[in-house]
């Protein structure tokens, strides 16, 4: 058909045109797989970029960011004239008169690199265009990027004709934004707004000459010119980018000079630490979205989510701050208990042979040393022995020391850890949530992940089953000597369970002194009487979720759950007998600020109101009741305007794990502290039992919330029951008085019997003195009523019982 056309140069031309036209739609097509991936009309005009998603707190604090690449676009209104002023000076000083390719530069370029000195002739458009489409990856290669001289000149063109394109939808400025939004500037930071908050701790439109020619000069070279790594060539690299800036006519003589003299001036800022997966909290949210993602084709890290969390800041502070200000004198109580000796021992007290190589076998080092020696355990444990300099986690921060892989193995293992959570039990909305001591070193979540035993915190589930079989917080039981015999798996198996300090005292007691004191006899007998399934079945529903083995010790806690579990199941006492189920996460935006999912929490009515209303009464117990287990609490300034706790301790066998749980008429609260290996643990009730590890926490964690102004938990008693009561609940148990040693001088003989004497006193002598010495516990009724009988008769003696040791 060309032959049609009479004039030979006019023939050629046109041959010409139409070969470049089927070539670019050879391209465009990659026809026969030859060229390649080229970006289509809708990828230009629909970029997708690898946006960081950002995790932010109910109150709008940002606590973390998931990325593949670091990036954080911004709009060109919001970045300073002088880092646009840079680019162009340095990267493409005719960008505003070209159409994406300049040809005059890529004509200069080759002169001068014939000349000895290479320089590139790329336009900012084009070194978009490979940033955004990655034009130069493997993914856009075609069958002739295997050819060689070849490749390069099909990347060109169609990084060419990508550039055109990009010019033929976007303004200048929009391309110079979406290029410093794309741009690498190394340590896994891309985009201008990164890396100016990376090394200058700055917003991006707060940027001034000298540092934004620090940032743009890092482009001819990440590494060799970080401003980090090698001050001295970034600082020589930053003045030649000034200069061009002079040159150009973007700076004046006078700025020129004062820049061209400033040091470096780097602050750097905190954008590491809000990486991916470093802390406790942020893997927690990345685990929950898990299956949202997945079901509405999102990627948490490169489509630039912004995620709301129900976590208040300040809560979340105050826990991180108590558990750290705890653990570290915990620690050393724990290192003083076992201080010359080996402390992994099993449940007989034996030294555990093997225990440290074990672990050793379980890191990945010790299975790379075992690929290499294939197997040979001498060399292994050769290596595995060897000192070396290495910095390893104390509460007094890091300390270099002098170790072997078995002496940090060995350190790391004898570190208490703990977990913490505390959440609103009317809505779900987890307000702090602690995994661990520092995610770094134990990437373990003992919040969620860990699973321990529940010890006596798992008793108000057997009180909760009695409630609902019929009985009252008043119905009596005798602490007294249990064997309960039973069938498990087909063996017939006998229990007799112990009480906390192995005596069973013979005294009547009412279900809720008996849960106040934590009375494992009287626990023993009601789970035996109700039936254990009873137990299981009443966990489950108010939220237990993990397996439980429906055994008698059941209500002892003898089975593995996590503090997220105990925390839901508490939370169902507070809220009316309505299970909710937590909430970490509640609203998702997508980069442009439009809603993608709001999260609320769903209700189910688990147990009955006036059941639930008692297990709050029964809870508090522990508070009131004589010698209850969170008397402990006392120490700490919760104690306001008849302010109300309910709790629950709890310490497992060989004081391994050491929990507290507690409610208020705000929050539910539940605290973990041990060892994540269970053969290391404390040696006795006075250093490991949880009134002592974990109890301490919460209450350290309460004071520091009611001392805050800026929150709204206010001291307060429990709601009054909404429902009437139908059963007997207010029956006063005997008063256990333990005076100080002056007031037993006044009143009772120096030589003391063993067992527990009933003295008489004059009423308003004792009244006037336990005053001054004991704590005021608001009495109940039927106690107020016989103090008013007793004032009535100013003369009459009553008798006081408390037990006196030897």
């Amino acid at each position: 058909m060309f032959k049609e056309i009479r004039s030979r140069y006019i023939r050629y031309l046109v041959i010409i045109i139409f070969m470049i036209v089927l070539f670019v739609c050879m391209v465009e097509v990659n026809f026969l797989w030859l060229f390649g991936y080229s970006p289509t009309a809708k990828d230009i005009r629909q970029p997708i970029q690898s946006v960081a998603s950002e995790v932010y707190t109910a109150d709008s604090v940002l606590i973390g960011r998931y990325f593949k690449e670091d990036r954080s676009p911004v709009s060109y209104d919001s970045i300073s004239s002088d880092v646009v002023n840079a680019l162009v000076a340095t990267e493409d000083i005719r960008f505003f008169q070209h159409s994406g390719v300049d040809f005059r530069a890529i004509f200069s370029s080759i002169v001068a690199t014939v000349q000895g000195d290479p320089r590139g002739g790329s336009t900012i458009t084009q070194q978009l265009a490979k940033n955004l489409y990655r034009t130069r990856y493997n993914h856009a290669a075609g069958l002739l990027d295997k050819i060689p001289g070849i490749r390069i000149l099909v990347v060109k063109f169609k990084e060419w004709m990508t550039a055109y394109k990009l010019e033929g939808n976007y303004s200048k400025k929009d391309i110079l934004a979406m290029y410093l939004n794309t741009v690498s500037f190394s340590n896994n930071a891309y985009g201008i707004k990164t890396v100016a908050r990376l090394y200058f701790n700055k917003e991006t439109q707060a940027i001034n000459a000298a540092e934004a020619a620090v940032l743009i000069g890092m482009l001819k070279g990440t590494t060799l010119y970080n401003p980090i790594r090698n001050p001295e060539r970034s600082l020589e690299r930053r003045n030649v980018v000034l200069g061009q800036m002079y040159k150009a006519g973007f700076l004046s003589e006078t700025a020129y000079q004062t820049a061209n003299a400033s040091g470096l001036g780097l602050r750097l800022g905190e954008t590491e630490e809000l990486g991916s997966g470093d802390s406790y909290l942020r893997t927690a949210v990345e685990r929950w979205l898990t299956v949202w993602c997945e079901e509405n084709g999102y990627d948490i890290y490169v489509d630039g989510l912004k995620i709301y969390t129900t976590i208040d800041s300040r809560v979340q502070r105050h826990a991180e701050e108590v558990i750290a200000g705890q653990m570290k004198p915990l620690q050393q109580r724990l290192e003083n208990a076992w201080r010359g000796e080996i402390p992994w021992r099993d449940s007989e007290g034996k030294v555990i042979e093997g225990f440290l190589e074990n672990l050793a076998e379980r890191t990945t080092y010790y299975k790379l040393l075992n690929e290499k020696y294939k197997g040979d355990k001498d060399s292994i444990f050769h290596y595995l022995n060897l000192p070396k300099t290495m910095e390893v986690f104390t509460w007094d921060g890091l300390r270099e020391v002098q170790y072997s892989s078995m002496d940090s193995l060995a350190h790391y293992a004898m570190m208490l850890n703990a977990g913490l959570m505390t959440m609103d039990p009317y809505n779900g909305e987890i307000k702090a949530w602690v995994g661990g001591i520092n995610h770094k070193y134990y990437k373990y979540d003992h919040v969620f992940q860990a699973k321990r035993q529940a010890g006596s915190t798992f008793k108000p589930f057997a009180y909760l089953a009695a409630l609902e079989a019929g009985m009252s917080p008043c119905d009596k039981y005798t602490d007294e000597f249990v064997r309960i015999t039973y069938t498990e798996n087909g063996e017939e198996k006998v229990w007799e369970p112990k009480n906390a300090d192995w005596v069973f005292s013979g005294r009547e007691m009412s279900l809720r002194w008996a849960m106040g004191r934590s009375v494992n006899s009287i626990t023993a007998q009601i789970t035996e009487e109700i039936g254990w399934d009873k137990v299981v079945d009443a966990a489950h529903r108010c939220g237990i979720t993990s397996s439980l083995a429906s055994v008698p010790s059941v209500s002892l806690g003898s089975n593995d759950v996590s503090v997220f579990e105990m925390v839901n199941a508490y939370a169902t006492f507070m809220n009316k007998g309505k299970k909710v189920q937590p909430v970490l996460v509640s609203k998702i935006f997508d980069y442009h600020g439009n809603t993608l999912a709001t999260f609320k929490t769903t209700t189910k009515q688990a147990i009955s109101e006036e059941v639930a209303w008692l297990m709050g009464y029964m809870l508090r117990g522990t508070m009131e009741e004589p010698e209850g287990t969170s008397q402990g609490l006392w120490e700490w300034d919760l104690w306001k305007d008849k302010n109300q706790i309910g709790g629950k301790t709890g310490t497992s066998s060989d004081y391994v794990d050491g929990w507290y749980m507690g409610v208020t008429k705000d929050l539910v609260t539940g605290v973990w502290v041990g060892c994540d290996e269970r053969s290391i643990h404390f040696r006795n009730s006075q250093t490991g039992e949880g009134s002592r590890t974990a109890l301490p926490v919460f209450g350290r964690f309460m004071e520091q919330l009611y001392h805050d102004d800026s929150l709204h938990y206010d001291y307060g008693p429990f709601p009054d029951p909404e429902v009437e009561i139908n059963r007997k609940y207010n029956c006063p148990s005997p008063r256990i008085v333990r005076p100080d040693s002056t007031l037993l001088d006044s009143i009772v003989p120096l030589r003391l019997p063993e067992r527990p004497l009933e003295i008489p006193v004059d009423v308003e002598e004792l009244r006037e003195q336990l005053e001054t010495n004991i704590p005021a516990v608001e009495e109940p009724q039927e106690n107020q009523e016989q103090a008013a009988a007793t004032e009535r008769q100013p003369n009459s003696k009553i008798r006081i019982r408390y037990p006196l040791k030897k």
